[in-house]
């Protein structure tokens, strides 16, 4: 094992490493990811920007992991900003220097910043067209126990508020999270929300990740 990357922080030790071909990330000593499959990340922003309309799109990205999501977000030639925020700034760093498998290199239209993506969500209201959330194994598994607000009513109204109106938000879960869904359904201003299960084979067991998708009405 290749140990690409180790720094400690506020918010704990976040350590990259290479196993073989495949790269993992260890954050706060809870294993965050790895790229043996990548479909479920990338899935993240596909299904989240099929159900945008019209160009000159604006995404956010919550969480940057090993990459694969931005990059997804970057294939799209629609979006024409992707702003990734990463509450670690080591990955940033990482990123930087093209340790990430997702991200070799960094284009022009990504903007990577160190920043708790509640508060960018706080911060940027009617902002943006997807908000995409990827910051831990899901809202039963969190990386950091703050996280929490993110998946509760009111962190949940503030993501939609960030969106435009039609703005697509989609949020990344390491198992099925149907009360996620229906939390989302509840709240004022959601529309056609979707829990999809997102079934992976790895080492001859099924996991079944999931994406939740809401859009804001209007």
């Amino acid at each position: 094992m290749q140990e690409l990357g180790r720094a400690s922080g506020a918010h704990g030790e976040v350590v990259l490493r290479r196993r073989g071909a495949v790269t993992e990330l260890i954050v706060d000593g809870v294993f965050a990811m790895d790229d043996v499959d990548t479909s479920t990340e990338r899935a993240l922003a596909t299904e989240a920007l099929r159900r945008c309309t019209g160009d000159a799109l604006r995404v956010l990205v919550g969480g940057l992991g090993l990459g694969w999501t931005a990059a997804t977000v970057l294939a799209d030639p629609r979006v024409t900003e992707a702003d990734v925020v990463e509450l670690q700034p080591a990955l940033v760093g990482w990123a930087g220097e093209g340790l990430l498998p997702g991200l070799p290199v960094l284009p022009d239209r990504l903007r990577l910043r160190t920043a708790d993506v509640a508060d960018a969500l706080a911060g940027s209201p009617g902002r943006w067209d997807a908000v995409l959330l990827d910051v831990d194994n899901g809202p039963a598994f969190l990386v950091h126990e703050t996280n929490a607000g993110l998946y509760a009513e009111p962190g949940l109204s503030t993501a939609l508020a960030a969106l435009r109106p039609g703005g697509v938000l989609a949020i990344w879960s390491a198992d099925p999270a149907p009360e996620l869904a229906d939390r989302l359904a509840a709240l004022p201003g959601a529309a056609d929300v979707e829990h999809l299960v997102l079934p992976v084979d790895r080492d001859g067991r099924r996991f079944d990740y999931a994406v939740v998708v809401a859009r804001r009405a209007g």
